[in-house]
């Protein structure tokens, strides 16, 4: 199969991460609600209490549910039974959260009207499912689309209202929300923020813009009344989420990073963002630095091999893709300002780029690589400089760049099955303990 390039030419649902209502296994049911878990995009469901580093070995296949054409960058939401996810024909997909009874699922609760491309992951906040697209192929113009969660009692559901992003299309940026605004970056440099219930019209405009100096592919984290967001111009820029009175706004300030953020999202943490770049991860004082511009506190860099994805934080470390694992950095840095690694996480086997964000949960690192499968390594390390995976799980399509989701005892991840014909090749593969 020859694949075309990726575009460079409603009942109420809980905002809550965790919920209040049990299972009926007596256990809390947590949702995963978008991408890298909350909004401070730390990347760790720290609810997790079913998979740990000592059991992970036992995860096998559980089922699995079929998209249309495949996934690229979009990462599951779970939020109060359903499943979440887009694939690179256009459409959203809404499957159980529990599967069907059987090993493939080929009958969502709904998917929407083809949007021509979605690589956003979706959000969902306040009944709302929330995802970037590409809506037209020929116009190449980026769409922020707002669903029911629900769906609307049809099996394919168009969107509640739009929200005009540009003439460029929305890329791998993710919608974030909070204080009734959804903002969200697109690939003509312009971050946009939109009333979250809309606009009362089927197309809305956006309520301000922030202009970077380059195309945005990261998605915005907002924080204590700041959004923050990398650019390709190699700058982590932060904006005041409340606007600035006029229809496009300046930056509070700037970070450089050295390189393209590329689909680096901010991560917050104890008053610090860390974000990747091409050859580098930085860390700032989220309060920026009394400048214009300001200098990372610290910096891991690497000039030869290359950052991806986005970075995760747990117990004191920052874990990101790298080249063809993961590496491990202290959040506080080293005292000096550029730091080295604590560890590697390495995957045996064939090698070949981490793209996917690691997501941590009960002690478990878990990140996608294009060989085709999803790797688990013990998130506080081993006790070595090099640490190996404790678990491996396999699609049966080398692309993984969407990053797992792990909520509830149970690992969802989107990539593609290439034994199928192109236009149901698209898959969310879904792991649980066997034993």
């Amino acid at each position: 199969m020859k694949r075309a390039p990726i575009l460079v030419a409603a009942a109420v649902v809980l905002t809550m991460v965790l919920t209040s209502v049990p299972s009926s296994a007596g256990t809390t049911v947590v949702n995963w609600p978008q991408f890298r878990f909350n909004k401070k995009h730390t990347g760790k469901n720290p609810f997790e209490t079913t998979i740990n580093k000592s059991n992970a070995i036992f995860l096998g296949p559980a089922w699995q549910a079929q998209l249309g054409q495949l996934v690229q960058s979009s990462s599951p939401a779970v939020v109060n039974g359903v499943v979440y996810i887009g694939s690179t024909d256009g459409r959203l997909w809404a499957y159980p959260a529990d599967g069907c009874g059987q090993d493939l699922c080929t009958v969502p609760l709904w998917s929407s009207t083809s949007l021509a491309q979605i690589l956003s992951s979706p959000t969902v906040s306040h009944g709302i499912v929330y995802v970037g697209s590409q809506t037209d192929l020929n116009s190449n113009d980026g769409k922020l689309n707002a669903f029911d969660a629900i769906g609307c009692g049809a099996p394919t559901c168009a969107p509640l209202w739009q929200g005009l992003a540009g003439t460029e299309s929305i890329l791998d940026s993710s919608p974030a929300v909070a204080k009734g605004r959804v903002f969200i970056g697109a690939f003509d440099g312009k971050l946009y923020a939109f009333d979250a219930n809309g606009c009362g019209a089927p197309t809305c405009e956006p309520l301000w813009t922030g202009t970077t100096g380059g195309t945005i592919e990261s998605t915005p984290t907002v924080v204590k009344g700041v959004v923050y967001i990398g650019s390709d111009d190699g700058n982590l820029y932060a904006f005041d989420a409340a606007g600035c009175g006029a229809s496009d706004c300046d930056p509070l300030w700037t970070g450089a990073l050295g390189g393209p953020a590329f689909s680096s999202t901010p991560a917050f943490f104890k008053g610090m963002v860390y974000i990747g770049a091409d050859h580098s991860l930085s860390a700032f004082d989220a309060n920026g630095c009394g400048s214009p511009t300001c200098d990372p506190l610290w910096q891991a860099v690497d000039t030869s091999d290359f950052f991806n994805g986005s970075p995760a934080i747990s117990g004191g470390r920052v874990t990101i893709g790298f080249a063809t694992g993961l590496a491990v950095y202290a959040a506080a840095g080293c005292g000096q300002p550029t730091c080295d690694a604590l560890w590697t996480d390495f995957g045996t086997g064939f090698q070949a780029a981490v793209l996917s964000s690691p997501t941590i949960a009960n002690g478990v690192v878990y990140a996608g690589r294009n060989t085709g499968e999803v790797l688990a390594f013990p998130s506080a390390g081993c006790g070595d400089t090099v640490c190996f995976e404790i678990w491996k799980g396999f699609t049966n399509d080398p692309i993984v760049s969407s990053s797992p989701t792990v909520v509830n005892g149970t690992i969802y991840v989107g990539s593609a099955d290439s034994n199928f014909p192109e236009d149901i090749q698209g898959r969310i593969y879904v792991w649980q303990l066997t034993a």
